[in-house]
């Protein structure tokens, strides 16, 4: 009870500020644990609806799909998602590419594709079922005070929690990361992400198509149902001026790049648009203080992976706190915190220079370079061994991930 009597307050295990995909998939981790866990969220999920669907959505490679059925969310999410069972990969300069497919690394497929509105609500579900969880929401944190043992977390509701370690799971303009004075590398990449939801003429057959243009990626990804969800990053002057367009005159552009895929798009909903950016915080774990999903670190949407290592930070996190409990350490100290850091740094790091790799790439269009590129694309897609390594190691089959915790 020492803990409990040295801070005023009421005390409990873990407090998770951010109820978001990420922090809500390290709480449903923890749900069976026992440990009284509280997740704060400021304001409910709002979806943006484009034709009835929310206009954000997430690429689940499969090895995050295997811990989603272990932890037992899939259950609430296999009616809603779209199968990714191939990846068609093209460059909009040069001819050919790359095609993944999923039984290549004896998958039935390579991932799904799902609204984050459904995530969100499969999540919530899951710890619904736990009276270990608290969900605080709508509800905001008014200080965090750091102390040599535990923190104390005041809440705008009038409550005063103590607790060996919060958890930052609060999206890349982290309040709680500012609070720690934890500033991050930024990347700007001086583009927009256009977001919506499209009919194409031909049913798109479970298959993802990706298009590099010069000026950035455009991803058709296959929902359920026969629609597609588009990712388009362009400049941002490129980017408002197609927001700016009527459906018809967007049509017109996106089916001009877009190359006649799945027959051309006949129908799209409403378009939504964000900012582009990278960042890495300079430190995702302090004195009991850990960072997770985008608090921690962003990426390029290239490949849609941001909220895959973000969920893989939960499951890492919450087998952490899970030991530590087990051999009566304290979870909330920097050996345990470093053990979580040093497991995730090496993926993080990997797939952030990856997609900055591939971003500048992409954007060099010297003709010498786009033949040469080329020419790699091609020789990754005969690349056999490799080329099976690169998927296991991208749809997360491979990685160091636990996938119950214990």
């Amino acid at each position: 009870m020492s803990k409990q009597q040295a801070l005023s307050g009421e005390y409990v295990d873990l407090v998770i500020v951010g109820g978001g995909m990420v922090g809500l998939m390290l709480a449903a981790a923890l749900r069976n644990s026992g440990l009284h866990i509280v997740v704060i969220e400021r304001s409910a999920y709002q979806p943006v609806l484009s034709m009835d669907l929310d206009c954000r959505v997430s690429a689940i490679v499969q090895g995050n799909v295997n811990i989603l059925k272990s932890v037992g969310v899939w259950q609430y999410l296999q009616d809603n998602v779209g199968v990714m069972a191939s990846m068609r990969i093209w460059d909009g300069q040069e001819q050919g590419g790359i095609r993944f497919e999923a039984e290549e690394i004896g998958q039935d497929k390579l991932g799904v594709l799902l609204e984050n509105q459904h995530l969100i609500d499969a999540l919530q579900h899951t710890i619904d079922e736990s009276h270990d969880v608290e969900m605080l929401c709508p509800e905001s944190v008014l200080s965090v005070v750091w102390k040599r043992q535990g923190v104390q977390v005041s809440l705008e509701s009038g409550r005063v929690l103590n607790t060996p370690l919060v958890v930052g799971a609060d999206g890349a303009r982290s309040w709680l990361r500012e609070q720690a004075d934890i500033d991050v590398f930024s990347r700007d990449y001086g583009q927009k992400g256009i977001v919506a939801t499209v009919k194409p003429r031909f049913p798109h057959q479970n298959t993802a198509c990706q298009r590099f243009l010069d000026t950035g990626p455009l991803a058709l990804l296959p929902m359920k149902g026969d629609v597609c969800s588009i990712v388009w990053s362009a400049s941002n002057d490129r980017a408002d001026d197609l927001l700016g367009l009527s459906d018809e005159d967007f049509l017109d552009e996106l089916n001009l790049e877009a190359g006649g895929v799945f027959g051309g798009i006949v129908e799209v909903g409403k378009r939504a648009g964000f900012p582009l950016k990278a960042q890495l915080a300079r430190h995702i774990v302090r004195p009991r203080l850990a960072l997770i999903g985008d608090a921690a670190h962003s990426i390029h949407p290239l490949a849609g992976l941001g909220v895959n290592l973000g969920l893989r930070d939960a499951m890492v996190l919450a087998q952490e706190i899970m030991d530590a409990r087990k051999f009566e350490e304290d979870w909330g100290d920097m050996d345990v915190l470093t053990r979580y850091m040093k497991q995730r740094i090496p993926d993080v790091l990997t797939t952030m220079a990856s997609m900055e790799a591939l971003h500048r790439s992409f954007k060099v269009q010297f003709p010498a370079w786009i033949k040469l590129r080329g020419l790699g694309m091609k020789a990754l897609g005969n690349a056999g061994v490799v080329k099976q390594l690169l998927m296991k190691n991208s749809t997360g089959i491979n990685l160091p991930v636990p996938h119950t915790i214990e």
